[in-house]
């Protein structure tokens, strides 16, 4: 059975957990600590001390750890007592890159990511037409074409399916999304309608639209898109949160496309309702408001922090929309595009920089890359030296002088694991070996010196930390056809894998003296797993379950 708990309940929940000690309804002692976790196995992410077997916490914080014998003065009237847990004992996992309000949207649309075939693909828009009002919009979908060979959806396959109902589903990566004949009819899209800047509508050889957008193409349909209710989006909020309580993330760094979602967040802040603490971006493009809105009100709290920005230089790779050098090797005439001119990118770091503001620059191919450090280089050289801890979002596709730039310049690699072992299936046949061998260059990023921040892409990715360890452990891709892993020179150990997802992704949002580790004085994030993954066969890892959840020593998920 699975709890998950609201932050009014958790503390009467805890009455009812089999592991506690103390007696049942009596307040704590002045020194008597809420939670004790004893006989334990637990890494605490303090390079000088990484394991220990105890530790206290008192309202939201850590107040010791180390043996047992650390522990035996907090015990008293009250304590709940955690003693000889099995498994591992972590700090709150911290995803540095997902999509929180959308992801949680996504929770309830149409599922196609594991569509094999056209036909599913058909068959499961179908159901959710069949199921839903006239002109209610069918959206969500994270398909990915590479499941049936490649060839790319086409509105013809899902007209006669949805003839009452607009359709707009994304393909995972969210760079690219089918309409079918509705959605594009609304949108004003025909074959008169140009391409734009940054994107592509996909035609067929007559000239018509095929239903596919690329990139800044797919404003056209969002834009008469219907906004949700502010009630849908608490909802979305609370499924999202519920979702990621239950996968062991406390900390979401998450990559907001406007100013709506942090209204949201505020929203759910201002009534209590916050289980995951929040990093939330917004647009380059409005970096001035961010500026008035950092100065006005400051960056935040435990719970909901902003002074962060997400650009994009190009696109993604399974789009063909990722910025290279070389033209991919099943396109020789393309090399893909940039979302965002280097020269405006370049106006907006340099601008939002000198504001004391945060750059998260979302860049794939290497070309993208590489401008980017440019940029990066520039924003220093023109506005001095300072901690500002830029980050590359993704930096997927590196050449090796860019692997040495990024740690020579302190820039943080924002990487998502799974994604290797996904797009490691077919992306040798679109950019070849050669360009593959740093792809997700995990190790060489970590020998060069620079640090790395993980996080998952949700919902282009599973949110789930535990995938994401083995994907960067194993590098086995999802298809079996790496059982040694893909690119496994570029393989890292569990607990730098560990560390990637909770002491450099605090350091990643400047939060390193509030999180990450299992330190004193620090907030009481954590969680436990059934197993030790530092200890079990590789294949093991992912089998790995979340037993406990507790943010700011709350226990708001508890795995029966």
């Amino acid at each position: 059975m699975k709890r998950i708990l609201q932050p009014a309940l958790a503390a009467l929940a805890l009455a009812a957990c089999g592991e506690q000690g103390g007696v049942d309804g009596a307040a704590p002692s002045a020194e008597s600590a809420d939670l004790v976790i004893r006989n334990a196995r637990i890494w605490t992410g303090e390079p000088e001390a990484p394991w220990a077997s105890a530790l206290a916490v008192r309202g939201d914080r850590i107040v010791a750890v180390g043996p047992d014998s650390a522990v035996e003065g907090w015990v008293g009237v009250g304590t709940e007592l955690v003693d000889s847990p099995a498994g591992l004992v972590l700090p709150g996992f911290i995803d540095s890159h997902v999509h929180l309000l959308s992801s949680g949207f996504e929770l309830a649309s149409v599922q196609l990511r594991d569509a094999a075939t056209p036909e599913e693909f058909v068959r499961r828009i179908r159901a959710r037409a069949e199921a839903s009002p006239p002109g209610e919009w069918i959206t969500g979908g994270s398909w990915d074409h590479q499941n049936w060979g490649g060839e790319l959806p086409q509105r013809a396959w899902i007209d006669a399916v949805t003839p009452d109902n607009p359709v707009f589903v994304s393909r995972l990566d969210g760079h690219m999304a089918l309409a079918n004949s509705r959605a594009l009819e609304l949108a004003g899209v025909d074959r008169e309608t140009p391409d734009v800047d940054g994107g592509e509508i996909v035609r067929d050889a007559s000239g018509l639209p095929t239903g596919i957008l690329k990139d800044n193409a797919m404003d056209r349909v969002q834009r008469v898109l219907p906004e949700p209710s502010a009630a849908q989006q608490d909802q979305a909020l609370e499924s999202a949160m519920d979702y990621l309580l239950q996968l062991g993330v406390t900390t979401v760094h998450t990559m907001g496309y406007d100013w709506t979602d942090l209204a949201v967040y505020r929203r759910a802040q201002e009534r209590g309702r916050l289980r995951t603490r929040i990093y939330a971006m917004v647009p380059i493009s409005d970096w001035p408001r961010l500026a008035d809105e950092v100065k006005a009100r400051g960056r935040g709290d435990d719970w909901l922090r902003i002074g962060g920005l997400k650009g994009f230089m190009d696109g993604s790779l399974g789009s063909h929309t990722a910025a290279f050098f070389e033209p991919f090797l099943d396109a020789p005439d393309d090399r893909g595009l940039f979302v965002t001119e280097p020269d405006r990118m370049r106006a907006w770091a340099v601008a939002a920089d000198a504001a004391g503001l945060q750059l998260l620059i979302h860049a794939i191919g290497d070309r993208a890359n590489a401008e980017l450090l440019d940029i990066f280089a520039e924003v220093a050289e023109r506005n001095g030296e300072r901690d500002r801890r830029a980050r590359i979002e993704h930096a997927q596709h590196l050449r090796p002088q860019e692997i040495e730039r990024i740690a020579a310049m302190g820039v943080i690699p924002s990487m998502q694991p799974y994604h290797a072992i996904d797009d490691g299936r077919w992306a040798d046949g679109v950019i070849g070996p050669e360009r593959s061998r740093y792809t997700y260059a995990f190790r060489s990023l970590l020998d060069a010196g620079a640090l790395l921040a993980f996080g998952s892409d949700w919902s282009v990715a599973p949110a789930s930390p535990v995938l994401g360890i083995h994907a960067a452990v194993a590098r086995q891709t999802l298809d079996g056809a790496h059982p040694g892993g893909w690119v496994p020179e570029e393989k890292i150990g569990v607990e730098e894998t560990l560390a990637a997802y909770t002491v450099s992704g605090a350091h990643a949002s400047f939060d390193e003296s509030r999180k990450g580790r299992l330190t004193p004085g620090l907030l009481a994030d954590l969680v436990i797993l059934d197993r030790d993954i530092t200890a079990v066969p590789v294949d093991d890892i992912r089998q790995a379950r979340v037993l406990r959840t507790v943010v700011g020593g709350r226990t708001l998920y508890r795995s029966d």
